[in-house]
């Protein structure tokens, strides 16, 4: 068991990491010989193989990655310092090492560390600045000279962080705090069987198979040609993870919901084609050959009596040109065999899913998606069970307060709440904590709610009840008239 959870933990070759700076991350695959730009360093994670995640790692000479030994950073200059910072200025005389100085000592090969050293004893003002500003300038000077680089293994929290970060357009500016109520009002567990439809390149789907652990099933609902999985495959899942992931096209919902979904178009099975394609083929490939050989014995006997020399090159020439048709003809066989079989098992796949749709008892329904919900989500809430949660996301209120009076107009649902998550970040440090500066101006909107059995009869007395208490008097009599 320790090995195993070893083996879990440690960097292995073709594992998918994130590597992390400060407060920047960028996945990678993990592969030798590759160069990884990042940050303005570029190195090689060739030298991280075998370590456990989240090692720090200095960038050497040559790009090659080696594990930072941690060191004792107070030192005596530190501890030296000054009441106020009212009497330091500004003009650029206080460090005596200039650039040429410090570009000699990187090409010296001397580490970042040992740089940042030599700027503090070389500075006139450190000594006399505060204790928490000779903090910041060493903070700040490890940042440039010290190139240090930590390897963490992939999780939604931190890819929704990445994502949000450096392309927040390609997940619909959806922050890392509403995609977690997203998991929790959702109730995403192990054995569940939920619907995602999202168009978040694949990061709500990766959260959604993080958190059921590979038990249970999830049906992408996806728009276009194809799913777009380019954040979950970030996440390094294991192949068992994606045998319960079944995907089906927004296109053919409504003709399931109709029942006009039919499997006319399924094709039999690619052996019988394949194996009727090579009969034809072979006659065809034995008339060939007779039709050669009858010609190979005219020539061969016009070519005997001229010479003999001529009638060998044209043999040669003649078989090479064989075996040039021969392989082509092969590899139009094994193309078009390959070619039918992906589209049979692609065929096969949407029929599974639409027969696991067509049961209409999901445990879930999560929506985050560019386009307008409504016509979504009262599609897709027919394949769920009552007694079920869905949540929407979307970037803007408008298009969920549309989506909100439907819902109430048609019923079916309870407990609808529209939410905003409100978040702001915190420096917690000794003596000097406070929000920070810079926040976010917003993650989303979500609508979140619970399904019920629909009544029609009690729907439609209800619809006349709160349509007698809006309508004025005299209208009431017309439509009491009306039902009599």
């Amino acid at each position: 068991m320790e090995d195993r959870q070893s083996l879990v933990s440690r960097i292995r070759e073709g594992d998918c990491a994130v590597l992390k700076r400060d407060d920047v991350f960028k996945a990678v695959p993990v592969l030798r010989r590759r160069k990884i730009i990042f940050e303005k360093q570029w190195f090689y994670l060739d030298n991280a193989i075998g370590h456990v995640y989240g090692t720090t790692f200095e960038v050497t000479g040559g790009g090659n990655l080696q594990p930072k030994q941690e060191a004792e950073e107070t030192n005596k200059e530190t501890k030296e310092a000054g009441t106020d910072n009212r009497n330091i200025v500004d003009d650029g005389k206080s460090q005596k090492l200039t650039h040429d100085d410090i570009k000699a000592l990187k090409d010296k090969g001397i580490k970042g560390q040992e740089i940042v050293q030599q700027l503090i004893e070389n500075s006139t003002t450190f000594r006399d600045k505060t204790e928490f500003a000779q903090d910041k300038y060493i903070k700040k000077k490890k940042k440039k000279y010290e190139a240090l680089i930590t390897i963490v293994k992939p999780s939604t929290r931190i890819l929704s962080t990445m994502y949000y970060a450096r392309e927040p357009g390609k997940i619909n500016h959806l922050r890392y705090d509403t995609l977690a109520q997203m998991l929790t009002l959702g109730n995403i567990r192990a054995g569940n069987k939920m619907i995602v439809m999202e168009t978040c390149a694949g990061l709500v789907l990766g959260a959604v198979m993080e958190r059921m652990g590979g038990y249970g099933s999830i049906i992408q609902m996806y728009p276009g040609g194809g799913p777009v999985r380019a954040a979950t495959s970030c996440f390094g899942f294991p192949k068992v993870f994606f045998d319960n992931l079944h995907e089906f096209p927004l296109s053919k919902v409504d003709s399931l919901l109709s029942g006009t979904f039919s499997t006319e178009t399924l094709p039999s099975e690619p052996e019988d084609n394949v194996l009727a394609e090579e009969e034809s083929n072979g006659l065809t490939d034995e008339k060939q050959t007779s039709l050669q050989e009858t010609e190979e014995e005219s020539t061969t006997e016009a070519a005997m009596e001229i010479n003999r020399t001529e009638e060998q090159e044209t043999m040669d020439i003649n078989a090479e040109g064989v075996e040039h048709k021969e392989n082509k003809e092969k590899e139009n066989k094994e193309n078009v065999r390959e070619k039918q079989r992906k589209q049979w098992e692609r065929r096969k796949k949407l029929l599974e899913t639409a027969a696991l749709l067509r049961e209409k008892n999901a445990d879930g329904l999560i929506v985050a998606s560019k386009f307008h919900p409504t016509p979504l989500l009262l599609a897709l809430l027919e394949f769920v069970a009552p007694s079920r949660p869905f949540v929407v996301y979307c970037q803007y209120k408008e298009p969920l307060l549309e989506c909100y009076t439907k819902l109430r107009e048609r019923g079916g649902v309870v407990n609808l709440k529209l939410s905003e998550t409100w978040l702001r970040s915190y420096q917690v440090l000794p003596d000097r904590s406070h929000p920070k500066l810079t926040m976010s101006g917003g993650g989303g909107y979500l609508l979140s709610g619970i399904t019920v059995v629909l009544d029609k009869g009690k729907s439609d007395s209800s619809n006349l009840e709160a349509l007698k208490m809006e309508e004025p008097s005299s209208k009431r009599c017309k439509v009491q008239d009306l039902h009599c």
